[in-house]
């Protein structure tokens, strides 16, 4: 195993965090099976004081809806919560697009899709696609701008959204006004010096969780045969992609790999606007919210939507 002892140092508020949590390095079978009975935040609580009605639709796959009492013609958030493509549900880190709800009326949708090593391959992304043309066809009735739907996700759901967003292009649509990508899992091969510099040691997510998580939802499939809307990193094209948002902390395995996926966008002539936090582990601004730097991310991603979704009225 290469270990790297030099890496960048943590947010004072993360690491103050971070030092109570019972991290670990690797991820097993057990290990995975005890995350997942965790009980996620009751969504009464996440919808506490919030004017939004919430309805779960048997669409082709589960996609819960939370949306302003009487949406016309708002925009949407497609959502796609992470968990490494192997925990989680779609109300993990929900709290995150719902306040874009708040501040935009935005109508969000988040998808239910399957988890490996439960399903694997291409399974994942097209369950979420599936979701997102459900969306699309079902605009009028839902109140949504069909012009203004953004896919969104992050960390395993941000790989996801961007999975989606090739799929859209390849297809032909649904139209996707952007995409919006936090800490999101690009790639499956490991190769980076952030996916090395955050191994051997205790974390959130270390380069050890990220091969497991990776060989659960590639199955069988061989080296070469790792289809780019799995793991985008390998998408041969890049370009006719929706304006992208994609951050990362400076102290966690997905930098590298995210940073390379937004140059490829502006090389093949796109638009991404790029965010590295110095000092964010991965997934830090859903950990711990009230720090100084999430409360910097979020903020920033609520400006750039908001630039986002008034270019497209």
């Amino acid at each position: 195993m290469t270990t790297m002892s030099a890496r960048p140092g943590l947010d004072p508020e993360v690491g103050a965090f971070l030092a109570e949590l019972p991290l670990a390095v690797e991820l097993t079978a057990e290990s995975l099976a005890r995350l997942r009975a965790i009980p996620p935040t009751p969504l009464d609580v996440l919808l506490d004081g919030r004017d939004a009605v919430h309805r779960e639709v048997a669409a082709p796959v589960p996609l819960s809806l939370f949306s302003p009492p009487a949406p016309r013609l708002a925009p949407c958030v497609y959502w796609m919560h992470g968990g490494g493509m192997v925990m989680g549900d779609r109300f993990s880190q929900i709290d995150i697009p719902l306040e874009w709800l708040d501040s935009f009326g935005a109508v969000v949708v988040s998808v239910e899709y399957r988890l490996a090593p439960e399903a694997t391959g291409t399974a994942l992304v097209e369950d979420c696609y599936r979701g997102l043309l459900w969306v699309a066809e079902h605009a009028a009735d839902l109140g949504v701008d069909p012009e203004r739907i953004v896919v969104a996700g992050v960390s395993a759901g941000g790989g996801l959204a961007a999975g989606v967003a090739l799929l859209a292009r390849d297809r032909g649509g649904p139209p996707i006004v952007a995409q919006l990508l936090i800490c999101p899992m690009l790639d499956h091969r490991n190769i980076t010096t952030s996916s090395h510099q955050y191994a051997g040691e205790p974390g959130v997510w270390t380069r050890e969780m990220n091969e497991y998580g990776w060989r659960a939802v590639l199955g069988d499939l061989g080296a070469g045969a790792v289809p780019g809307y799995v793991s985008p990193a390998v998408a041969d094209d890049l370009s006719g992609l929706p304006p992208a948002y994609v951050d990362a902390g400076s102290a966690e395995v997905f930098r590298d790999e995210d940073v390379a996926y937004a140059t490829r966008i502006w090389a093949a002539g796109g638009q991404a606007d790029l965010h590295v936090w110095a000092g964010g582990c991965h997934g830090f601004d859903a950990l711990l919210p009230q720090a100084g730097i999430s409360a910097a991310a979020r903020r920033t991603r609520h400006d750039w939507l908001a630039r986002i979704l008034e270019a497209g009225r």
